[in-house]
């Protein structure tokens, strides 16, 4: 992986790293439809030299954080585990808001358990989009889970640009991470802010949506056409464009297949030349 670390809470890791959230059955619910194959990919990603992996607790529940032990424990003192809290799942999957303060504190520490550590090096709080609880009571309680050593650095999910200014004036923001990719651009100014800033960005569904069964960033003509001309594929050119936009994005795809997983870190190899990055700027919904 020839791009520079980028330090995510005062730990330098890679800048293609690894999402769990693929590895649990459909709809992130219930064990993988093959567990040796999870565990060979997560093996294999660390092995390739990815040292930052996205998780939750409640991707399974308990599934991809089990997993991960599973594979990979005793963590080597590179690996950085970054999860994230504000949600929980239902008996028939559902996903459910788990915002409030305890909640949270009990979120970090189911975290701890499932993943068999003292302390998770960085915690993204989710944003409910719809919630009800004030962000100064939730970053108050993250704090104070920092400051007791449960975790090492506070990450922002799914929030607005007002909500990261709120948070930067409180504490410091280990990094964001909301929805962006070569489609998805709605999140523009909160990106650009993170850009300017100099906080981490790390685009969830980089490659489009995990739930819908077409993605429109792969299908884009203009992006097929560029990974022909360059002769790599659609999603190489997709996380290379987002490589090349910003020095401190941090890249998460996931996969539950080893021959998915070699391609999305080739990704880092590609080196998008001036044409490509002109024709993919002016890509759109």
């Amino acid at each position: 992986m020839p791009t520079a670390p980028v330090l995510l809470a005062g730990h330098p890791v890679h800048r293609m790293g690894f999402g769990a959230m693929q590895l649990p059955g459909t709809g992130v619910f219930g064990p993988p439809k093959d567990h040796d194959a999870a565990i060979a990919v997560l093996r294999a990603a660390r092995s390739a030299g990815v040292n930052h992996i996205d998780t939750a607790q409640f991707y399974g529940p308990d599934v991809a954080n089990d997993l991960i032990k599973e594979a990979l424990f005793p963590y080597d003192d590179e690996l950085v585990l970054v999860s994230k809290v504000g949600a929980a799942r239902g008996a028939d999957g559902g996903w459910l808001p788990a915002q409030r303060p305890e909640e949270l504190r009990s979120g970090v520490e189911t975290n701890l358990r499932s993943l068999g550590v003292d302390q998770v090096h960085v915690v993204n709080l989710r944003r409910h989009p719809e919630g009800t609880v004030p962000l100064d009571e939730q970053l108050g309680e993250m704090a104070a889970l920092r400051d007791e050593g449960l975790i090492g650095g506070i990450g922002l999910s799914n929030v607005t640009l007002d909500e990261y200014r709120t948070a930067q004036a409180t504490t410091e923001v280990a990094c964001v991470q909301n929805a962006y990719n070569l489609i998805e651009r709605a999140e523009q100014d909160l990106f650009d802010a993170c850009v300017e800033d100099g906080t981490p960005f790390v685009p969830f569904f980089p490659l489009g949506s995990a739930f819908v069964a077409e993605s429109p960033v792969l299908n884009d003509p203009v992006v097929q056409a560029t990974a022909a001309r360059m002769d790599v594929t659609a999603p190489q050119v997709a996380l290379a464009w987002l490589l090349a936009i910003a020095p401190r994005v941090l890249l998460i795809p996931g996969t539950s297949a080893l021959a998915h997983l070699e391609e999305n870190l080739a990704a880092a190899d590609v080196v998008l030349d001036e044409e490509a990055l002109s024709a993919l700027a002016d890509v759109r919904p």
